[in-house]
């Protein structure tokens, strides 16, 4: 990775405008050499039926987090990445507060990158745990 942690996060949010992650409101808030971390607020606009955090808005969340720290590995002139798989466990509800989604590089290949998904609350209970599995794709050649 060739970018500091203010560039990271700058380019995450400002890719995520008029996205799934601005409707959930997800915000990237630290990075590292092998980590991105992002927080989503847990509210009713999030909500299963029970009142609690919905099981896709936490995969959501995971997968956000997991795709954009690909980017940071890859030559985006040349290359472009794609979630093929993505596996959640969840172990913890929660109505209201913060989750914090920190994606951890556990595989950097040519062609694929596997990611584990930590998605955690304020007091750092694990609420999932998520596996997401990205392709690196060459871009098509336009003339």
């Amino acid at each position: 990775m060739n970018y500091t942690k203010e560039q990271i996060l700058e380019r995450c949010n400002q890719f995520s405008k008029n996205t799934l992650m601005e409707t959930l409101k997800i915000e990237y808030i630290d990075a590292g050499k092998d980590f991105l971390t992002a927080k989503m607020p847990v509210n009713q606009s999030v909500h299963q039926p029970m009142g609690l955090l919905h099981g896709g808005a936490s995969v959501a969340l995971a997968e956000s987090v997991g795709s954009a720290a690909s980017f940071f590995f890859i030559d985006t002139k040349e290359q472009e990445v794609r979630g093929i798989e993505i596996s959640a466990n969840h172990l913890k509800s929660i109505r209201e507060g913060w989750v914090f989604g920190t994606a951890r590089i556990l595989h950097k290949g040519r062609s694929i990158h596997l990611w584990e998904i930590k998605i955690t609350d304020e007091e750092g209970n694990l609420i999932s745990l998520c596996k997401l599995t990205n392709m690196v794709l060459d871009k098509k050649k336009t003339e």
